[in-house]
């Protein structure tokens, strides 16, 4: 299957078919194409007796997340409350709109700046280092009183689209509800308040994203997904059975097992500033399979944009520690990554400077 790309180029759309002149556009370099055959072995966390309030249960979690964490900052969950006919209904809906031919794609494409549309291999952000990829994006408000996820769907793709809005509100909304339950947990692994990340992030806003990875016959020479830190604060992942997840840990690359009936959970930049270092944002990819074609769901976890991003009292004052990262809020940090860098494994240290060149009076 041909993969489309907007070239900054030509107005119009390039389809590029199997062939075998591979577009330069979409080489990586050979030192982030390094291969691996290991897995890395993050642990499988029931959430169950967690939810339920089971003591034993609990701290067996949290002991699990903590050494997770402190290491890599993934692990996987499973009885996590998400109805797994709600996933598979998310992955169906959403083929249709990968499916779509690419002049109705581009109509909803994603606008510079902004997170929420179509795009085809972030080429209308980045002209080297593509990823083999197409990815539709849109944002979701938990506090929000109105569907605003059947709202985006019924206004870029019309009333055809009502069910696949509808099955996205649902699948956001329980996401939400996972996102609080693992945020109480990482408080509770880290000794402090039980409740303050979820208090934190309970007026905060999501993006959801839907990437679709084509086969590709030259899958040696790219990615689907190239190496970079999440800057957001929590990412819960669904990935497909084929695969092709992998994290660095140990100066080497671990492939993530798919399992059906877990979601991935890792940690991103900010909730890293909010634990004050203690926790890692992990580097990781997404590699593409020569003869199949892949699928994943991702929802990224951010606080409200005008929050200020700083580590709780408690854990400061209990460990003695000194602040590893200024204060800063969300919504610069994606303006920086939406705007002005590529995120990766040092987009933290990079933000700061730009936030103090472009804030003389932040409070540093």
């Amino acid at each position: 299957m041909s993969l489309s790309v907007l070239m900054e180029s030509s107005p119009s759309p390039v389809l590029l078919q199997k062939q075998s002149a591979f577009p330069t556009e979409f080489v990586w370099p050979r030192g982030d194409l390094v291969h691996t055959q290991e897995e890395l072995n993050e642990p499988l966390i029931d959430l169950e007796g967690f939810i339920k309030g089971d003591d034993e249960a609990t701290a067996h979690a949290a002991e699990l997340v903590r050494a997770a964490c402190s290491k890599h900052g993934f692990f996987q969950v499973t009885n996590h409350g998400v109805d797994s006919k709600l996933i598979q209904a998310a992955y169906q809906d959403i083929d249709a709109v990968f499916k779509l031919p690419l002049d109705k794609k581009l109509r909803f494409k994603r606008k510079p700046g902004g997170f929420s549309g179509y795009s085809a291999a972030h080429s209308d952000r980045y002209s080297s280092k593509l990823p083999w990829k197409e990815t539709f994006s849109f944002g979701y408000r938990g506090l929000d009183s109105n569907p605003s996820v059947v709202h985006y769907f019924r206004s870029v793709l019309g009333e055809d689209f009502d069910h696949t809005g509808w099955i996205y509100q649902k699948y956001c909304e329980s996401m939400r509800e996972l996102s609080l339950v693992i945020f109480e947990l990482l408080a509770v692994s880290l000794g402090i308040d039980r409740s303050h990340y979820r208090e934190f992030f309970e007026d905060g806003n999501s993006i959801m994203r839907c990437n679709y990875y084509p086969p590709c016959e030259n899958s040696g020479l790219t990615l689907g997904t190239g190496p970079h830190c999440d800057p957001t604060s929590l990412t819960i992942l669904h990935q497909d059975q084929v695969g092709g997840l992998e994290v660095f840990t140990n100066n080497k690359w671990h492939a993530v097992r798919p399992r059906q009936d877990a979601l991935v959970i890792n940690l991103g930049d900010t909730f890293m500033a909010l634990c004050n270092g203690r926790y890692k944002s992990c580097l990781h990819r997404a590699v593409v399979n020569r003869e199949r074609e892949r699928r994943s769901l991702v929802y990224f976890v951010c606080p409200k944009e005008d929050k200020v991003v700083r580590p709780p009292q408690d854990l400061m004052y209990r460990s003695g520690e000194t602040r590893e990262y200024p204060d800063f809020t969300w919504s610069d940090l994606l303006e920086f990554t939406q705007n002005h860098y590529r995120a990766d494994v040092s987009t933290l240290q990079s933000f700061f400077p730009w936030l103090l060149s472009s804030n003389p009076t932040s409070n540093f």
